[in-house]
């Protein structure tokens, strides 16, 4: 970088975007920023090449560097208005974000951030940055850090009544007692939300990423047809803003609807208009699933796992669900073979199922602790022995029968004596 500034006019942003290569455009836009004019046209130049010199030091992946023009630019951020610094250090801090493998460097970057604003006394930007540090510490399952942060910085913002703000905290503060399992809080937090967000206009992608939370949540609760519903708001907003975010919109909803034992419309919210925008892995891996569960086919399913791993196994929602659907799947298919039986090979029920017997055999012995049907394990012979269905002495329930009937006519004889008495 050459020691000689340039002036900060329209010739010099030109001279950067007519440059050959990515290095020297960004030389000469630092050498437009070290010029020490002040007036407002320098200015306006300067913030232009601020965000031509974010972009180029973000497609040339230099997180580093970006963060260090953050604490370069801390002498310019005084001579211009506060609302335009707030939007400089959000555009650098998303330009960090573009760049894979910088989540520490991006909670570096935003506690320094945290530190500068409060010498500064700029709460509005320091409320702001330390609900992006929140989300960041979430992502890098620093729970316990982000909850402390999140919870002060609640209390701040509704007392200063910022409801947009406040909305994102409290969808934040959601997911936050989401991952940590506790669904109450994460409830009551989304309610929150939803409730700050009806009092005024929202975004969108915010509004999406409130649906989308919903939809987990209901889901959660095994309401998979209110979740769906909530999952095709989410992805109708986010379609509309071509956001990545469509993507998990439509995974989720093709989950819940083989959750609820309708995956054949899988195939056809795939091939539908909206759905061939976004034909991929993601979609591959939720329809090799809808199809194993068609076919009731747990060899299917276990291969769809297997080939789609990085989309369902490293997904946690879809984790979550897919595994409760192949526990079901696999009880049903188990039923279903032993049913004939009085005495049976694991071995052989193994090889019908075709799966492991170790997996089996453990199965096995869960469902009969279950009480999924009468039986027992007999471990030395390697055979499982079925017992018939004990049936229900009909004493019992006649018993109960007429001792209640006992207790009524007690009851009518004493509201009767009570008359005569009275």
């Amino acid at each position: 970088m050459s020691s000689a500034y340039l002036p900060a006019t329209t010739e010099s942003i030109a001279l950067a975007l007519e440059a050959k290569d990515p290095s020297e455009a960004i030389s000469i836009l630092y050498r437009v920023l070290d010029d020490p004019s002040s007036s407002p046209e320098a200015l306006r130049m300067k913030e232009q090449a601020i965000t031509n010199l974010s972009d180029l030091l973000r497609q040339e992946s230099r997180g580093e560097d970006l963060r260090s023009l953050l604490t370069q630019l801390r002498p310019f951020f005084s001579l211009i208005p506060k609302a335009k610094t707030a939007k400089i250090v959000r555009v650098i801090i998303d330009s960090v974000a573009k760049i894979p493998g910088t989540s520490d460097l991006q909670i570096a970057l935003c506690k320094e951030m945290v530190q500068w604003t409060r010498a500064e006394k700029r709460t509005f930007l320091r409320q702001r940055v330390e609900a992006r540090l929140a989300a960041l510490l979430m992502e890098s399952k620093e729970y316990s850090e982000a909850l402390s942060l999140l919870s002060g910085l609640v209390k701040e913002v509704r007392r200063l009544d910022d409801k947009l703000l406040l909305v994102d905290i409290d969808l934040l503060e959601s997911k936050l007692h989401f991952s940590l399992r506790n669904l109450p809080k994460a409830k009551a937090a989304l309610t929150a939300a939803r409730t700050a967000a009806n009092a005024i206009y929202v975004p969108p992608a915010q509004q999406g990423a409130i649906d989308l939370q919903s939809g987990i949540l209901h889901a959660e609760e095994k309401d998979y047809k209110t979740a769906y519903s909530y999952f095709f708001e989410a992805f109708e907003s986010f379609n509309a803003l071509e956001d990545p975010k469509a993507v998990f919109s439509l995974k989720y909803m093709l989950l819940c609807k083989i959750m609820v034992n309708q995956a054949d419309d899988v195939g056809g919210i795939i091939s539908s208009k909206a759905g061939l925008q976004y034909v991929g892995s993601d979609l591959d891996a939720m329809k090799a699933v809808a199809d194993a569960h068609s076919k009731r086919s747990l060899k299917l399913f276990e291969v769809a796992l297997r080939d789609y791993k990085a989309q369902l196994e490293d997904d946690p929602i879809v984790h979550r669900h897919l595994s409760s659907l192949y526990d079901t799947l696999m009880e049903q298919n188990l039923c279903k073979l032993i049913e004939p039986f009085s005495r049976v090979e694991i071995a052989h029920i193994a090889e019908l199922i075709e799966l492991p017997i170790d997996h089996v055999e453990r199965k096995l012995s869960q469902m009969i602790l279950d009480k999924k049907f009468a039986g027992t394990l007999d471990q030395g012979a390697g055979c499982l022995v079925i017992f018939d269905d004990p049936k229900t002495d009909a004493i019992y329930p006649a018993t109960l029968e007429t001792i209640s009937n006992v207790g009524k006519v007690v009851d009518s004889l004493y509201a009767r004596s009570a008359k005569i008495v009275a």
